[in-house]
C-alpha cells in the first residue's frame, strides 16, 4: 500500500510511517516543520513571512485586504510539488487545519488531495471543529478551553484554538467531511466528543516505537529528580504555571532530597534525552489521557504526571495506575509529588508498569496493523 501522511507536530506520523514500513508498505510525509521540534518530513513546507518584520507587513496585509500571505505561499509550495502528492492508496490528514492555511487555501489544497488519491481519512488529532465546539459546550470537559474560560489566556493567545469557532472553519470542517471515509480519534480527548458521530470509526492509539526509545528500569541512589519541560507557546494550556508552582513548593519542602531540571523550548532531539535521568516528569494538566510527550517518557519508565482519568483506566481495564493525573491544583500536585519523594518504591514500580503499558497497548506495529484494518474496512 501506498500511504501519505499529512502533518507532523508530535512524531505521531513518524511512528506510525515507521510501523507501516516495518509491515512492507511504502509511506511518505509531507508538512511542515514544527518549529523547534523539528520532526523528519519526507516533504516539509516552510511556513514564509511567519516573524520578524516580515510577519509584522503580513498582519498589515491582512488587516487591509484580508489576505494571508503564509496560506498563499504554503498553497505555491504545495502546488509546485503537486507530482509527489498523487495516486496514494491512502491519504490521512492529521487534523481539519493540517496545512495551517486559511479556509480558501486549505481547501484549494485538500480538493487536489480529494480528486488524486484513492481514499482520505482524517485523525481528530489537536484542535478542530467539533472538539473545540465541545470544549466550550461543556466547560466542565478538562481541556485547554478551560484555562481561557478561567482568564489564563488571552484571545490573542488563543487565536489557534479559537479559529475553530468561525464560520470559515466550520465550512472548512463540512468540506472535509463531504470527502473523507471518516475519522480516527487517537487518544480520549479527541474520542469523547465524536460520540455519536456518523463519520467516527473509532479510537486508535498513538503508536510509540519503543525500539527508538530505551526503557531504563528506576533505580533511586541519591536525589529524586524531577523533570519539567516546557513548551512557552502553549505555557498555560499545558498547566505549566500550575506546575512551576507546585515545584518551588516541592524544592522548599524537601531541599537537597529533590532536584528539578526544567527546560524551555529544546528541539526534540534533545528534549528526548533531556530527561534520561528524571525519575518523575510532568506533562500536562488539562487532558484525559495522555499525549505524545507523556507516553515517550512512560516508555522509558518514568513516572508521568499527565492526563489518567477514570476513563482512560476503565479503557484500558487498568487496576492499578501506571501514571498520575495531573489536574490544575497546586495542593493536589504537591501532595501526590510528596507521596512518590517520600514512597520512592512505588516510583520504580508506578515507572514498570507504565514501560509495560506502552509495551502493551502503543506498540507502533501493533497499532499500524489497527490502521491498515481501518483503511482496507472503508
Amino acid at each position: 500500500m501506498k500511504v501519505l501522511l499529512v502533518g507532523e507536530f508530535s512524531r505521531l506520523h513518524n511512528s506510525l510511517k515507521e510501523g507501516l514500513q516495518e509491515l512492507g508498505h511504502d509511506v511518505y510525509i509531507v508538512g511542515h516543520q514544527d518549529g523547534f521540534k523539528n520532526y523528519p518530513i519526507d516533504f516539509p513546507i516552510v511556513k514564509k513571512w511567519d516573524n520578524g518584520i516580515l510577519k509584522k507587513l503580513k498582519v498589515g496585509i491582512h488587516s487591509l485586504f484580508r489576505f494571508d500571505i503564509s496560506s498563499y505561499l504554503t498553497y505555491r509550495q504545495f502546488k509546485k510539488n503537486k507530482i509527489h502528492f498523487t495516486n496514494f492508496d491512502v491519504v490521512q490528514l492529521i487534523n481539519e487545519n493540517s496545512f495551517y492555511c486559511q479556509y480558501y487555501y486549505e481547501r484549494k489544497i485538500l480538493e487536489f488531495l480529494f480528486k488524486n488519491n484513492t481514499k482520505v481519512f482524517l485523525l481528530s488529532s489537536g484542535y478542530d471543529f467539533l472538539n473545540v465546539k465541545y470544549g466550550f459546550d461543556n466547560p466542565d470537559f478538562k481541556s485547554a478551553i478551560q484555562p481561557y474560560l478561567s482568564g489564563r489566556i488571552s484571545t490573542k493567545n488563543f487565536e489557534n484554538v479559537l479559529k475553530f469557532k468561525t464560520k470559515s472553519f466550520e465550512k472548512l470542517h463540512q468540506f472535509i467531511y463531504s470527502n473523507i471515509k471518516g475519522i480516527i480519534a487517537t487518544d480520549l480527548d479527541y474520542h469523547i466528543p465524536l460520540h455519536n458521530n456518523p463519520k467516527y470509526l473509532g479510537l486508535i492509539p498513538n503508536p510509540i516505537n519503543s525500539a527508538k526509545i530505551d526503557f531504563q528500569p528506576t533505580t533511586i541512589s541519591d536525589k529524586i529528580v524531577i523533570f519539567h519541560g516546557i513548551n512557552e507557546a502553549n505555557y498555560y494550556k499545558k498547566g505549566n504555571d500550575y506546575f512551576e508552582k507546585a515545584l518551588d513548593c516541592i524544592a522548599q519542602k524537601y531541599g537537597d532530597k529533590v532536584e528539578i531540571i526544567t527546560t524551555r523550548n529544546v528541539p526534540y532531539s534533545i528534549y528526548i534525552n533531556s530527561y534520561n535521568k528524571a525519575h518523575i516528569l510532568l506533562d500536562q494538566a488539562y487532558a484525559n489521557d495522555q499525549g505524545y510527550n507523556a507516553l515517550e517518557a512512560m516508555a522509558k519508565g518514568k513516572v508521568v504526571f499527565t492526563g489518567a482519568e477514570k476513563e482512560f483506566s476503565e479503557l484500558y481495564n487498568l487496576p492499578e495506575r501506571v501514571a498520575i493525573n495531573a489536574i490544575a491544583d497546586v495542593d493536589y500536585l504537591v501532595t501526590e509529588l510528596s507521596h512518590l519523594i517520600e514512597n520512592p518504591a512505588e516510583i520504580i514500580t508506578i515507572g514498570k508498569r507504565a514501560g509495560d503499558f506502552i509495551e502493551r497497548e502503543h506498540d507502533y506495529i501493533k497499532i499500524a496493523s489497527k490502521y491498515l484494518e481501518i483503511w482496507n474496512r472503508y
